[in-house]
């Protein structure tokens, strides 16, 4: 996609580019098993520089290209790179500035410059031998690389096109599927996987800056979401719908308290006549705006509000959850047809085991959880322990196998972009930059932005300094969007730090609650 016009690529020109990429890599002394970096925007060349790093059997390490360049340069030395694919000068500039000594830097132009090598098999994997590292940041922020083998994708592959199968229908190989999630994410890789496995064709945003001109171009059927893109999508339209007012707004309003007293068992006569006018009058038009063509959306990576997902519900757009981690192949569980319910993910997938521990964590274990954090046996041993993989999330789940995921038993956040984010280098940060402070806590596990809540002598003026001048050395996602200035302490006596001075997190949250649904509001 480029705007409102569709540039395909047909099967025979990414054949094309596959093969050049592979001849290139192949001159390039790339052997198998060796580690390749891929530094890109979605693209087909993107796609293209994946299946041929696979097909010479070594092992493919996509990269976020809004990633930190620091960050990224600890990825690359930590799986020892013997090369890295990017873009365009830009991004290669900025990992060389952060790595002198970087590993080799091939960019796309070079890359597909070569002439294509003769038509050979790939190289064979073994069940056993990796396909694809990818990052992924535990508690103390420290990168690991999540090694997901050929059995890991061999055994994916089946089970998401047969639950694609499910929900269109058994329409085949015929899906206008529209997708702008980075490829180097878990999820977006699968879902890329899934539609070359299904021999179905795939429509890409190339500029996210024109992403609703692209979606409308798109009119997919169907396309994977993150909560923060449906909870925009939501807050426009019924923007929209306040700015025009009149009998619109009224009837827009009126429907979603029948459709709570619906679902709460207290409708009458009544509430069924408005929720059919609105339909008629307001939905319909509503959905036309959002895609015409629009049957289901996929959503993941964070919890999903429950009020948002009934909304597009409303609409006549069911929004199917999925729930895994990048360790576990992107997904463990997965809504069904029909039986979607607001606030859980869905249910395990065949041949994925389930359980709650004691303490009401959830593991897992299946063909689907990976072989192990490149180079960390002892990260590994921490997190697989006696065959179950332990996610460190709260559960539940009902008789019926249908799962819900609670909360985090430890400290890292999940805000609604899907990245993790460790709280503490954070905190400290903006508690150093700025003289009064004398505690920060970062909340936003599962919300649209990180907050902070903020103790201590020092005015707003200087608290929003701070957290400017913090903001400018971080990434997108871990940037503070608003914080609260507390003149309540945190301390031992109100029940807001521990006997040894830390901060008792949940508690504190909790206690700022009301705060906290103002900053968010």
């Amino acid at each position: 996609m480029r705007g409102k016009a569709l540039e395909p690529t047909s099967g025979t020109a990414a054949a094309d580019l596959v093969g050049r990429a592979r001849a290139f890599l192949a001159g390039a002394g790339v052997k198998p098993g060796d580690r390749v970096g891929l530094l890109a925007p979605n693209s087909a060349r993107w796609v293209a520089a994946d299946l041929a790093i696979l097909a010479e059997g070594a092992v493919s390490v996509p990269l976020y290209a809004r990633q930190e360049a620091r960050e990224l340069a600890e990825m690359l030395k930590d799986c020892g790179a013997a090369l890295l694919l990017v873009a365009d000068a830009e991004l290669e500039a900025a990992v060389k500035a952060a790595w002198p000594e970087a590993c080799r830097t091939v960019r796309f132009d070079d890359l597909f410059a070569a002439n294509a090598a003769a038509t050979r098999p790939p190289h064979a994997i073994g069940p056993a031998d990796p396909v694809t590292i990818i990052y992924t940041s535990g508690t103390s922020g420290e990168p690991k690389g999540v090694v997901l083998t050929r059995a890991n994708v061999d055994f994916m592959l089946p089970r998401t096109a047969e639950a694609l199968k499910a929900l269109t229908g058994g329409r085949g190989s015929e899906d206008k599927v529209f997708h702008f999630l980075p490829f180097c994410f878990a999820g977006s890789r699968i879902m890329l996987w899934t539609q070359l496995h299904r021999g179905n064709p795939i429509r890409l945003s190339t500029d996210l800056t024109k992403l609703a001109e692209e979606m409308g171009a798109a009119d997919p059927h169907y396309y994977l979401n993150v909560p923060a893109v449906l909870e925009r999508i939501r807050n426009g339209v019924t923007e929209k719908v306040r700015e025009r007012g009149g009998l619109g707004f009224a009837l827009y309003n009126a429907a979603q308290e029948a459709l709570r007293r619906v679902r709460a068992g207290r409708s009458g006569i009544a509430d069924k006549l408005i929720l059919a006018v609105a339909r008629s009058m307001v939905f319909s038009k509503i959905k036309r705006t959002i895609g015409p063509s629009l049957e289901f959306l996929v959503c993941g990576s964070a919890p999903l509000a429950e009020d948002t997902q009934r909304w597009f519900e409303m609409l006549g757009v069911p929004v199917y959850q999925v729930y895994g981690l990048t360790e576990t192949t992107a997904i463990v569980t997965m809504d069904r047809p029909g039986a979607a319910e607001p606030g859980r993910v869905g249910y395990a997938l065949p041949g994925c085991e389930a359980k709650l521990t004691d303490d009401g964590e959830l593991v897992l274990r299946g063909p689907n959880v990976f072989s192990g954090y490149w180079n960390r046996p002892d990260a590994t041993a921490a997190t697989i322990r006696d065959g179950w993989l332990h996610t460190g999330d709260q559960a539940e789940v009902d008789r019926n196998g249908n799962w819900k995921i609670v909360g985090r038993l430890k400290n890292l956040l999940k805000p609604e972009s899907g990245h993790y984010v460790a709280p503490e280098p954070i905190e400290d940060k903006i508690r150093q930059a700025c003289e009064g402070i004398d505690h920060v806590l970062l909340v936003g596990h599962g919300r649209a932005f990180l907050s902070a809540i903020v103790t201590g002598r020092a005015d707003e003026q200087a608290v929003a300094r701070a957290v400017e001048d913090v903001n400018a050395d971080l990434p997108h996602y871990k940037r503070v969007r608003k914080f609260y200035l507390s003149k309540e302490a945190f301390t031992v006596e109100n029940g807001l730090l521990t006997a040894n001075q830390k901060m008792r997190r949940q508690v504190i949250e909790e206690h700022f609650k009301h705060a906290l649904e103002e900053l968010y509001r």
